[in-house]
């Protein structure tokens, strides 16, 4: 598997070169489109706690629409999330093969972790996704729910969902990149996160 480092793609694909530099741009390398506004977490540092707007999903058509403008606009990149958890989805699968079938060379996604089940990670590596990264942002039990607003035992699953995720990608042999984020703290906060990444770090591509 061609596994690069996630941070090389992200600093390739936003930057401002002298073409973008100018007052019509051409369309972005990379769209992230919102599949749903459902999130299963209440998240303190998120936009979607606030309850600013509905909560709805978005409707099939307009989405294969929207691939579609967006790959003849010369959009290479197609991350299948914003602020909602894609992976409330049952058509996430549908929607990576929709852009992956569309032409888009590298379709990606960020979770929070907890949906991302065996099951459903491998229906999307079947369906040709290229990039899943975990957004890791709690040392542990108590600060994850202190943060997240949900149970202290979903912790846990993340972790483990993690850990599957990369099993799954492996036993298939899947051409997917399988990453981890969270904030660079320092001080008291920096030193509690050491645990979880040190924990994860090794089986993953990078985090």
């Amino acid at each position: 598997m061609a596994i690069g480092k996630i941070t090389d793609r992200i600093d390739a694909i936003t930057g401002i070169d002298e073409d973008r530099r100018v007052p019509a741009p051409p369309c972005p390398k990379a769209v992230k489109i919102e599949l749903t506004a459902r999130c299963n977490f209440k998240c303190s540092f998120c936009a979607t706690a606030y309850k600013l707007r509905d909560k709805a999903d978005m409707d099939w058509d307009f989405y294969v629409k929207l691939l579609k403008d967006l790959r003849r606009s010369g959009v290479e990149e197609i991350g299948v999330f914003y602020l909602g958890e894609s992976f409330i989805l049952d058509w996430l699968p549908d929607a990576i093969k929709a852009a992956k079938d569309e032409g888009f060379p590298y379709v990606f996604i960020t979770t929070n972790g907890s949906l991302s089940k065996p099951e459903k990670v491998k229906a999307c590596l079947e369906a040709g996704l290229d990039s899943m990264k975990f957004s890791l942002n709690y040392a542990d039990e108590q600060q994850f729910s202190d943060i997240a607003g949900v149970k202290s035992s979903i912790y846990g699953d993340i972790i483990d969902n993690i850990k599957t995720s990369v099993q799954v990608r492996n036993e298939g042999n899947y051409d997917c990149g399988l990453y981890a984020s969270y904030i660079n703290y320092d001080g008291e906060q920096g030193e509690r996160m050491k645990a979880v990444v040190a924990e994860v770090e090794p089986l993953l591509d990078q985090v």
